[in-house]
């Protein structure tokens, strides 16, 4: 699909983007001089000498960091397509513009000068853009948007010139220092608005520099708030209902086996979009501004084409940047021929367990640590969730979560994020016990749950054990459901996710190239906090079969922005600006 469909009634050409193109970078241009002008002493002085008297200058061109905010956050805004960024431009700018021509018809002094013929003509040309352009502006923000910003816009402006009022008191060094507080007050709204204007009009005030930039600087945070309050993106869709639940639960009963990852399409805090046949559907969740599905779509792949087209139309109606997080080979096939690119992020470790075995010299390792376990009289129990009873199952529950991890709840691509929910009765627990009375006798110490991947097979979902238990119990129970396997009548299993398992393994190999070796060890040094080699070593010791799992991207450039928001869905930061306490809880990732 290309970024023009989904937009048929648009229509969109050379000139229309090369309209938007020439708006976004024009302010990127004056966000630099802005910028430039606020740091710089002798190129600020210049900046305030055409501020005033008889010259202007362009659009949005004054020197000061809360103007180079100012100009950044619009130039962004239009960049991700925003109409209201477009509106508001081309509002100030046309404005801007009339009140320019208007003084060069009235003021004959103010033709007599170069520079305020190049300030409107650079004005006029920069809302003509925005008129060429006006097709590639398309993106909706939050309804809510005008009343937030408005709120945050009167609270904040109270806020910072009370506390830029508060500033040239306490910091004024004039020696007649007959000013009131009202001229103070005053005297701080100048220079929030501006480090360049001219300050003749207040004898009575003179502060230090860097009273001056420090106002300017509350100024500028007071702007990103009311440009973020203004232009935010829808936040959020329709969590999945009942009704989708139950048309999701029938694409998995005829199309389950072709992912892994599918029955994880049933958490309950992603939204659904539906092909318009209804046969393939794509779940997704809206982190900061990025539209997040993972894995692949769910149904027949004859229709994933017509559910991937609906998803990308509503991500670029809100100005939101598509990505999947773990599309598979076939899956990423698709979805790139619809526009995105793709990066590898690593391999996804499969057992077929009919092939499985612990016998010959390159097991060895794994078979003593396997009897180890077992001479030290632990056992499993193997139940389907449905046959386990609710007062068990309440118990199971209260120690899972006594033996999370931290307080955060992770998990989004590969976490189903609830457990012991009546819906998902054919998922399968494993429980470790310890003692040599039989299974139940001893005290649990470790559970494993694993969701159905179609008929025959099972996906890791939850890993949990006692922090006072014997290390290398989950690969004593992984290795008990892979011998045990007919019990529950499975043939594969997925397994952990190796991160970069391509680079572990190419980098240790004899002629691996001085980039991936130095790769490797870059990963290596980061695996002490992230563990990215040991999952590696953890899976491969199983001997599986490693199928590669792609990231789809639209835009290079978005990838910061993709990355930040994967790590929010998957729990490992906090939501940015918001109290711990209001921070969604995710629900825990172990893969």
């Amino acid at each position: 699909m290309s970024r023009d469909e989904g937009h048929e009634d648009r229509p969109r050409g050379r000139w229309s983007q090369r309209g938007a193109a020439f708006g976004i970078w024009y302010l990127r241009t004056v966000t630099f001089i802005n910028l430039l002008s606020a740091v710089s002493v002798s190129f600020g002085n210049d900046i305030r000498r055409h501020n005033i008297a008889e010259f202007f200058t362009p659009y949005l061109l004054t020197a000061g960091f809360a103007s180079a905010a100012f100009s950044l956050f619009l130039s962004v805004t239009l960049r991700r397509r925003k109409r209201a960024a477009w509106i508001l431009n081309l509002v100030l700018s046309g404005l801007l513009a009339l009140l320019f021509a208007f003084s060069m018809v009235a003021a004959p002094e103010f033709r007599a000068h170069v520079q305020n013929w190049v300030s409107l003509a650079l004005t006029v040309v920069f809302a003509a853009a925005l008129v060429v352009g006006r097709r590639e502006f398309y993106a909706k923000g939050d309804r809510s948007n005008p009343k937030l910003a408005a709120a945050v816009a009167a609270g904040g402006l109270l806020v910072t010139s009370l506390l830029a009022a508060l500033l040239v008191t306490v910091s004024n060094t004039a020696q007649d220092a007959s000013s009131t507080f009202v001229q103070r007050w005053r005297y701080g709204l100048m220079r929030l608005v501006s480090l360049a204007a001219d300050d003749q009009r207040f004898p009575g005030i003179d502060t230090p520099n860097w009273v001056n930039v420090t106002i300017n600087v509350l100024s500028t945070l007071l702007l990103v708030a009311v440009l973020w309050a203004a232009f935010r993106s829808v936040r959020s869709t329709e969590a999945i209902t009942e009704d989708d639940e139950e048309r999701l639960r029938a694409l998995l009963a005829r199309h389950g086996d072709r992912d892994s990852l599918g029955y994880f399409a049933l958490r309950r805090d992603k939204s659904v979009l539906f092909s318009p046949s209804g046969k393939a559907a794509v779940t997704y969740r809206v982190v900061g501004g990025v539209s997040l599905a993972s894995g692949d779509p769910l149904g027949d792949p004859e229709a994933w084409p017509g559910a991937i087209e609906v998803w990308l139309a509503e991500a670029r109606e809100h100005g939101w940047a598509p990505a999947v997080m773990g599309a598979s080979e076939e899956g990423g096939t698709i979805y790139a021929r619809h526009g995105l690119d793709a990066l590898e992020l690593g391999d996804e470790a499969i057992v077929e367990t009919e092939e499985f075995t612990l016998a010959g010299r390159a097991m060895r390792t794994v078979r003593q640590a396997y009897n180890r376990i077992e001479r030290a009289g632990y056992t499993v129990r193997i139940r389907r969730h449905e046959d386990i009873p609710a007062e068990e199952m309440d118990r199971l529950l209260r120690l899972a979560d006594d033996w999370r991890d931290g307080e955060t709840e992770r998990g989004f691509s590969m976490a189903l994020g609830r457990l012991g929910d009546p819906g998902d009765g054919r998922c399968v627990m494993l429980e470790c016990w310890d003692g040599r009375a039989g299974e139940g006798a001893g005290e649990l110490r470790a559970l494993l749950s694993f969701v159905p991947w179609g008929a025959k097979g099972l996906s890791l979902d939850l890993m949990r054990r006692d922090r006072n238990s014997e290390n290398g119990l989950m690969e004593f129970m992984v290795l008990e459901l892979i011998q045990r396997a007919k019990e529950v009548q499975v043939t594969q299993l997925s397994l952990n996710f190796a991160m970069f398992r391509s680079v572990f393994e190419r980098g240790s190999r004899l002629g691996a190239g001085p980039v991936l070796r130095l790769w490797r060890s870059l990963l290596s040094f980061f695996s002490r906090w992230w563990q990215i080699e040991s999952l590696y070593r953890a899976n491969a010791k199983y001997r599986p079969i490693w199928e590669p799992r792609y990231l789809l991207f639209e835009k290079s450039t978005d990838l910061v922005r993709i990355g930040l928001a994967s790590a929010r869905a998957e729990g490992f930061l906090e939501a940015p600006g918001l109290p711990k306490w209001l921070n969604r809880k995710h629900l825990e990732n172990v893969r």
